[in-house]
């Protein structure tokens, strides 16, 4: 049962599990970092209060989320043909893992930035700090431990979306855990699959706390 060929294909959906996982993850950051800085900087209470924009940004954050992943993968299907030429695989999957990552990541990011101090934000804006300072020098860098430790919990996430595109032929591990595990009743292929994404969800942790803590400055 686990010859070489069974090996490889493991090997390779492990490959394609980080693919989709790491690359999803960043491209969910590119564009969930602004849309948590927006939330933040437009709420009541911002350094730049706007009803409308925030309200706007809040309702379609909310409709994403809203959306179960399985439901958001087809009905994504067009759009991810549109921008990859095709609806299954581990490329293609990145698409609505990002889409359904991006308004995730933006409320998570908004709920760091919201733990910072506001004496630390006035002090800035006593001294004259523009919008923009205020956002790159004083939020993003008191509230990069939270960040970062968000970015761990989005990360593990992903991780299990990128599992559940398995059962439309998204690849990787997930994939694999269907297409044998479930399908072809192979419980070994199943267990193992399981495991692998359980040790790829406690890496990914131990990493990201790990740099977490070395970025505390409360911890120095």
């Amino acid at each position: 049962m686990w010859d070489k060929a069974v090996v490889d294909m493991i090997i390779a959906g492990i490959g394609e599990t980080l693919y989709m996982t790491l690359v999803s993850t960043f491209f969910g950051y590119v564009f969930g970092l602004p849309l948590g800085v927006a939330l933040t900087v437009t709420d009541k209470g911002g350094i730049k209060p706007n009803v409308i924009i925030y309200k706007i940004l809040d309702f379609i954050s909310n409709i994403v989320r809203s959306v179960p992943f399985l439901i958001l993968l087809i009905v994504l299907i067009p759009f991810t043909r549109m921008i990859v030429g095709k609806s299954y695989g581990s490329t293609a999957t990145i698409v609505p893992l990002v889409v359904a990552a991006t308004p995730f990541i933006g409320r998570m990011v908004e709920s760091s930035l919201k733990e910072v101090d506001g004496g630390v934000i006035e002090a800035a804006q006593s001294m004259g700090a523009g919008t923009f300072t205020i956002i790159f020098r004083v939020l993003l860098v008191e509230a990069r431990t939270s960040i970062l430790v968000g970015a761990t919990i989005a990360t593990g996430t992903i991780l299990g979306y990128s599992a559940m595109a398995g059962t439309v032929g998204g690849g990787g591990l997930g994939d694999i855990a269907i297409r044998y595990g479930y399908h072809r009743y192979q419980a070994d292929i199943m267990i193992v699959t399981v495991i692998l994404l359980i040790v790829l969800v406690q890496i990914f942790q131990t990493i990201g706390m790990f740099i977490s803590n070395k970025l505390d400055r409360r911890k120095r």
